[in-house]
């Protein structure tokens, strides 16, 4: 099926994904923008910046030209930042085949179009078969073997069970499901509940607040993801509530650790600085409020971290405010 498999992006999840596919192929080639970054990762034999401390497969190539990253593969696995897709696919355009089909990785909405990583391959690529494999998928934990699951969302079926096939082990099961715009929506909007959940812990709020802040949480975002096509199902599941858990309680998720330095006091550049990973729900938080706004969906929650991160209000007052709110009944849809 699937035997030579190129690797798009050098961080943390296309290390890991790098790492488990090398016991399925026996090519498996990485490429990264940084060639100098690239080549220190191979001297070093493990992803030193990114994924510290896990020695990785001997058999794993690194291949730093664009021109040559495609040659013979017949699948690719996207694995970079939401913000930073379409400038790399532009760059490597040229080398692919759009009859190879993507398996992305990518959680995020693109500020300015407020596309999906789907929807960004497509504008990018044209007419390109592209699966979404996504879940409660803290990097660390897999590089560990750890169990795990997640889940391949296409539209088309085979391609879904074909990448369920390959990059399913005895500790990493991956599941099907035909709703990309869910499985998408759900991976991007759960990182900016999960600033939320840091700033709880960073504020030592409570498992209380945390708890509240989660199911309230799931309520928007499935909310929105109904708005804009998905179905209600998505939500509840792996890549929903599934990821949202994970996501909001590892102390490995960076979203969460990012969120935490907010609570204890530290600005929205001192918290990015903090960390050399990037941190997709600084981010994506901007485009998720523009399409609230676009879908007349009410997110509270999202509007607050937004506050909190770009427009300096204080993290009591936000808390304050999202607790004084009208009553109401509850509502999870």
């Amino acid at each position: 099926m699937f035997d030579r498999i190129s690797i798009i992006g050098d961080g943390a999840m296309g290390t890991v994904m790098a790492m488990l596919l090398c016991e399925k192929s026996e090519h498996v080639a990485m490429w990264g923008h940084d060639r100098e970054q690239l080549a220190q990762i191979k001297k070093a034999g493990e992803n030193f910046k990114f994924l510290p401390g896990y020695k990785l497969p001997e058999g794993l190539k690194f291949e730093p030209d664009e021109n040559c990253i495609f040659e013979g593969c017949n699948l690719v696995v996207s694995a970079v930042p939401c913000q930073f897709m379409r400038s790399t696919w532009k760059r490597l355009k040229h080398y692919f085949d759009a009859s190879v089909p993507i398996v992305s990785v990518t959680k995020g909405v693109e500020n300015g179009t407020l596309l999906r990583p789907d929807e960004i391959l497509h504008d990018v690529l044209g007419k390109v078969r592209c699966a979404a494999l996504s879940g409660p998928t803290i990097a660390d934990e897999l590089a560990r073997k750890l169990p795990a699951t997640a889940c391949a969302a296409c539209e088309d079926g085979e391609l879904a069970r074909q990448v369920q096939e390959i990059f399913s082990t005895d500790w990493f099961r991956v599941y099907t499901n035909t709703d990309v715009i869910g499985v998408e929506l759900a991976g991007a909007m759960k990182n900016v509940i999960a600033i939320a959940a840091g700033i709880i812990d960073g504020t030592k709020a409570g498992d209380n607040a945390k708890a509240a802040l989660l199911s309230r949480g799931l309520a928007e975002i499935t909310r929105l993801g109904i708005a804009m096509g998905a179905r209600p199902e998505t939500f509840a599941g792996l890549t929903g509530l599934g990821d949202l858990v994970t996501t909001c309680i590892s102390p490995k998720g960076r979203n969460r650790s990012f969120g935490e330095r907010i609570g204890r006091g530290m600005t929205t550049e001192q918290g990015l600085g903090a960390t050399q990973s990037v941190v997709e729900g600084a981010a994506t938080c901007k485009s998720v409020v523009e399409l609230a706004k676009k879908y007349d969906v009410e997110m509270p929650i999202t509007e607050a971290v937004y506050q909190v991160l770009f427009e300096n209000k204080n993290v009591k007052d936000a808390i304050h405010d999202l607790m004084t709110r009208k009553l109401k009944s509850e509502r999870c849809l």
